[in-house]
């Protein structure tokens, strides 16, 4: 940054930093005015050489003067001396010096001293004077232009922070007040009349010329560089070169991976800087020792430790423990076995380097009382590699019904990525997690179905596809090991043949420059080429959902939606007659939307287990590949649709669908209850998982009541639209409850207070799904996966009680429907829509 960028008319206040002037230091020596004394006669006597060195032989003898850079108490240059000179009438140097430090590398704290030294004898110098002046003032702005030092008598300039030698003395003469004038009058801060300051000036030489005769102080002159700005204290930042941990000999080292071209630092790795201290650690293993354990079997906590481990126990997976905390976990580690939700935190406190305290670990863990599921799939996260936790928890999983199983079934083919499977050893078994899963799901076929289409989106990632295809290969070997194996490894084939051939006439589709009619007729002439073999086929489980088995495809209720990635409405014939309507979809990753449904369908059931049916949609999704997959279509209108054909009255379109002349408002009790309890179950969900990008467009309708939310594309908190609502809550969806004076309308904040509150309750399961769901390559927490969990931990306000819980998603729920905004961006949104078609 030069000086001329630095002042722009778009500030009324332009100045620069120091950190951005790149070029070093100077100063000019001016003068040096005041008398001196000359020696006493008695000294020459005891000297004699003196008579014919300094001042003894001129009344302005050969001084010069040194200048050195301070900072800290410590001198930062070596002392900078002006050249020989002489003089005749006055001290006059006007002599630059070049301090070899820049700008930019001026600490807050520098100071320059100046002495004046004068010939005493031969090869021999006596400083004359000494003053120390700060290069920042007050307000850590650099000091500039002319500068009046006053000398102090016989002595060299201390350089230190509480200086000896200060460049300003308290008293003040006649003469000072005059310059300051003067420095008023060069800043143009004093009206200028030509005329009158010539004569001013000529009447300043005059007193000055008599001031400096009969002062016996001597004042030295400096000149510091101006600038048309103030230059401002400021550090540089140096970026420091990132640094990652790489076992090295079976030990953890810092390795450099990048460093900044701006920075010249070097960078000395200390090869302890990740080990332990070893007084702790010795401390530990004394404390952790197998002496002591037959001591805390009987260990019992006091009332107030009791209520300390309780406290800690109500953490979230996501919070850390102090090492007090672990000390006191580990010391009562007998008497917490009793406690379920004491397992996981047990286990943090273990140092499992270490293999005694490992053992004393593994060998309690057996003794535990049966854990929570929500539990075991925290074991199964990155943070334990021990294969016997990893075991214990498996063996916990196995309690699990398979509908359960096939709930979690998701992240734990994510939590295979943990397991340490070697891709080159020829069995998956060495992973009990894998061994576990494939065993369930051959002899599950629905959850089969599931397990093998995760394994297939995944066998696509270049690093960890090889382990995900090894353990696809021992499932289909499995599977032929039963009766009718091969028969279900055909389906699986089959299946893949059908995504295959969607895909590609998805993709064909989306390429065709043609109108949207001739997209259909082309859809439509494809779906009925018999090379395709689409319009009828023996029963088949849809990959989407294996409980419904097709029979083909009906080419007349095939069509392609209005989007830029022209997804295909597809209508399943079924083996009873019925009809199975999906949106097949390409050019997009469907793995966001499939983790956001997933935990949709698992609040629909914690609700639901709490007595509280929200009437939630979580309509199934499957992302077959990458960049494409399944979703099933729910017959809906978005909400922008109904507000634009029953004139803004969402009341209207229930009406029309389900009128009831003696009902409150004119429609049925059950739609009314329906809408409100819906309305509240996605507010409620969608703020937890910072869904975004919401408009009326995503949000659908059915006649019976049930609203719901699609399109998953910005979640935790991603929005691409400027201050987004905490939750779509818009007027016409309060209106439609009756204005938010109504009773349905106060029952719809209930419910979602209820709601809130069952979910905070489960709050540790689904962070811990979040968590093994880090490295799964959904796009949005791809972004930040260190910070995805936290992300929702924080919306859960963990540190609130029920009734303070409540209060805050009251004031949510006020934001939300109050927000001025994102009306207005609504209406931008709508526009856009409207041009689009």
């Amino acid at each position: 940054m030069d000086y001329e960028s630095a002042q722009s008319k778009d500030f009324s206040y332009s100045f620069c930093l120091t950190k951005d002037l790149n070029f070093p230091l100077r100063v000019r020596i001016s003068a040096l005015e005041g008398t001196r004394e000359k020696k006493q006669f008695t000294t020459l006597l005891e000297e004699p050489s003196l008579k014919f060195t300094g001042l003894q032989t001129s009344d302005y003898s050969e001084l010069y003067v040194t200048c050195q850079l301070y900072a800290d108490n410590k001198p930062l240059t070596i002392p900078i001396r002006t050249s020989y000179k002489t003089f005749k009438n006055h001290w006059l140097w006007n002599e630059w010096l070049t301090i070899p430090v820049k700008f930019r590398d001026l600490p807050a704290t520098a100071q320059l001293a100046f002495t004046v030294w004068d010939i005493y004898g031969p090869r021999k110098v006596v400083p004359i004077g000494g003053t120390t002046f700060r290069l920042f003032g007050k307000h850590n702005t650099l000091r500039k232009g002319k500068h009046k030092l006053f000398l102090w008598p016989d002595v060299e300039a201390d350089g230190r922070d509480h200086t000896t030698t200060p460049s300003k003395v308290g008293e003040e003469d006649e003469m000072d007040r005059l310059e300051k004038l003067v420095k008023r009058y060069e800043r143009k801060e004093m009206p200028r009349l030509e005329w009158l300051d010539h004569l001013a000036f000529r009447q300043l030489e005059k007193i000055h010329e008599a001031e400096s005769s009969k002062s016996k102080k001597l004042y030295l002159y400096i000149y510091l560089p101006k600038f048309d700005f103030p230059l401002v204290f400021s550090e540089p930042e140096y970026s420091l070169p990132v640094v990652s941990m790489t076992p090295v000999n079976g030990q953890t080292q810092p390795t450099p991976l990048s460093s900044s071209s701006e920075s010249n630092l070097v960078l000395i790795m200390d090869p302890e800087i990740t080990g332990e201290n070893p007084v702790e650690a010795k401390h530990r293993r004394l404390v952790r020792s197998h002496r002591n354990g037959s001591l805390d079997r009987d260990l019992k906590p006091n009332a107030k430790l009791r209520d300390e481990l309780n406290e800690i126990l109500k953490y979230p997976p996501t919070q850390p423990l102090t090492e007090e905390e672990k000390d006191n976990i580990w010391k009562y580690r007998f008497y917490l076995t009793r406690e379920k939700k004491a397992l996981t935190k047990f286990l943090k406190c273990v140092v499992w380097t270490d293999p005694t305290e490992a053992k004393q670990a593994v060998e309690l863990l057996f003794k535990w009382v049966d854990i929570d599921l929500d539990d075991a799939l925290e074991l199964l996260g990155a943070n334990f590699e021990n294969r016997a936790v990893r075991r214990y928890a498996v063996s916990q999983l196995k309690k699990a019904d398979d509908d359960e199983l096939l709930l979690y079934l998701l992240q734990l083919v994510q939590a295979l990525k943990f397991e340490n499977i070697s891709e080159k050893s020829s069995s998956s078994y060495e992973s009990s997690l894998a061994e576990f899963l494939i065993e369930r799901a051959v002899k599950n076929p629905i959850l089969g179905n599931n397990f093998h289409w995760y394994l297939m989106v995944e066998c696509e990632d270049k690093v960890v596809g090889k382990m995900y295809a090894k353990v696809a290969y021992q499932f289909m070997i499995a599977i032929t090991e039963i009766p009718n194996g091969f028969q279900r490894r055909d389906i699986l084939r089959r299946q893949g043949e059908l995504v295959a051939i969607l895909s590609s006439i998805s993709k064909e589709i989306r390429t065709m420059k043609d109108i949207r009619p001739k997209k259909i007729d082309r859809l439509r002439a494809l779906i009925s080429d018999p090379k395709y073999g689409l319009l009828q086929f023996s029963p088949l489980p849809l990959p989407l959902d294996a409980r419904i088995h097709v029979t083909g495809i009906i080419p007349e209720l095939a069509t392609v939606f209005k989007s830029n990635l022209f997804p295909l409405r597809l209508t399943f014939s079924l083996v009873d007659g019925d009809e199975y309507p999906v949106i097949f979809k390409t050019g997009d990753d469907l793995r966001q939307d499939q983790l956001v449904i997933q935990i949709i369908t698992l609040m629909d059931k914690l609700l639901r287990k709490e007595n509280l049916d929200l009437k939630l949609t979580p309509y199934k999704v499957l992302a077959t590949g990458s960049d494409h997959g399944l979703m099933q279509f729910i017959p809906s209108f978005s909400l922008a649709n109904v507000l634009s054909e029953y004139n803004g009255s969402l009341l209207m379109f229930f009406k029309a669908h389900h009128p009831e002349e003696k009902a409150t408002y004119g429609i049925s009790p059950a739609v009314m209850d329906t809408y409100v309890k819906s309305c509240a179950g996605y507010c409620v969900i969608t703020y937890l998982l910072g869904v975004g990008d919401r408009h009326l467009d995503n949000l659908l309708l059915t006649p019976d009541g049930k609203l719901f939310h699609v399109d998953f594309g910005f979640i935790l908190g991603r929005d691409p639209k400027p201050f987004p609502p905490p939750m779509k809550l818009c007027k016409e969806m309060v209106e439609a409850m009756g204005g938010a004076n109504s009773i349905h309308y106060q029952r719809f904040k209930s419910y979602c207070y209820i709601a809130f509150n069952i979910l905070r309750k489960n709050a540790n399961l689904i962070l811990n799904l979040f968590a093994l769901m880090v490295d799964a390559n959904v796009p949005d927490i791809k972004i930040e996966p260190d910070k995805a969990v936290w992300k929702v931990q924080e919306k859960f306000r963990l540190d609130l009680s029920e009734e303070e819980a409540i209060k805050y998603f009251q004031n949510l729920i006020n934001e939300s429907v109050n927000a001025m905004f994102p009306q207005v961006i609504e209406t931008i949104h709508k526009w856009a829509q409207y041009w689009r078609k």
